[in-house]
This record gives C-alpha cells, structure tokens and sequence, in this order.
C-alpha cells in the first residue's frame, strides 16, 4: 500500500499562501514538538519563517462534540492570541491536525479579518489528484463506483465514532498493523 501523507504535500504550497513570508502552524502537541512542519517547510520555502502553537484542547474539545459550543470559544480564542503574538506579520495559519476544519467556524471569529486560514485536507487532496495525473498506470487501476474502506492503525471503535462525526454517517473501520 502506498501512504499520502499530510505533511510534505502542505509545505510543498505553503509559501504560495504568503505575504509576508510568516506563517503559522496551530496543531497538537506532538506536531509542535517534532518541528516537522518548519523543517519540511524550509526544504521548499527557506525563507519562509513559521511560528508553531500547540493547541491541547482543541482534540478534546472536538472529540467530545464540543467544538461549536461556548466554551470552546476560550481555547480558540487563547491559542490564536497566543500564535499571533509570537510575531506581528503572520499572515497564514495552518491547521496541521485533521480534527481542526471542524472548529473553522469559531476561529474564523477570532482571526484578523486579512488572515489566510488553510486546511491540509483541500490541500492533500489537491496532491492526491496532480499525483494521479502523473501516474496513469496507478489512475487506471482505481475502480469509479468503488466503495469506501477506512483503515486505522488505532482502535477501530473510537475511531468509527470519530469518523462519523467528520463525516456524517455511520462506518466500520478495518484494523490496519503498520
């Protein structure tokens, strides 16, 4: 099985979506702490300066069906502060976690009215279809009225219920050892 990830595909664009060459990356805790978008970012953008900002509550709050509530609103509106104030020209904001679209919402609230907020998954997309394009011999095997099979590496359960509530149906997972 081949793996599309996420990171490679958004640090090979992500300079396209810059003024000011600042960028901000807002994701969990381990993201922040492993630099492994300002280190991808650099290879294809080195003057490109990213700003990282850990958001711990935010998995959590999604998690628990609470992210379009008000009491998500003190998180957002925290880590936002927190990103933007570690420079005055940040123009860009990357959510670097696939839960965060769903909080879209309440931080478009909070953002400067001239930011750019992006999300991985148009962008991975977007990858996924040029690669596509590029490999024919890949494009021609994939079935047109397929069916969808989720695979996880986790717990199926949690994420069967995670993914229904990004998707907004019910699915079954199958375990996937990596």
């Amino acid at each position: 099985h081949r793996v599309l990830g996420v990171i490679r595909p958004t640090a090979e664009v992500i300079g396209n979506f810059t003024n000011t060459k600042n960028v901000g990356v807002m994701g969990t805790r381990g993201t922040v702490n492993s630099n492994s978008y300002p280190i991808e970012i650099n290879h294809f953008f080195p003057e490109v300066k990213v700003h990282q900002q850990a958001c711990p509550m935010w998995v959590p709050i999604i998690e628990n069906n609470e992210h379009l509530n008000e009491g998500a609103d003190y998180f957002v509106d925290k880590y936002i502060k927190q990103l933007l104030a570690q420079a005055n020209n940040i123009d860009c904001i990357l959510l670097a976690c696939t839960h965060y679209p769903l909080l879209i919402p309440k931080i478009e609230q909070y953002l400067p009215t001239n930011m750019r907020l992006l999300a991985q998954g148009d962008i991975v997309a977007d990858s996924l279809v040029d690669y596509l394009q590029r490999h024919q011999e890949i494009e021609v095997k994939l079935g047109k009225n397929a069916t969808k099979t989720y695979y996880t590496s986790g717990d199926v359960k949690a994420f069967d219920n995670h993914a229904s509530l990004f998707l907004g149906e019910e699915i079954a997972a199958k375990k996937m050892i990596l």
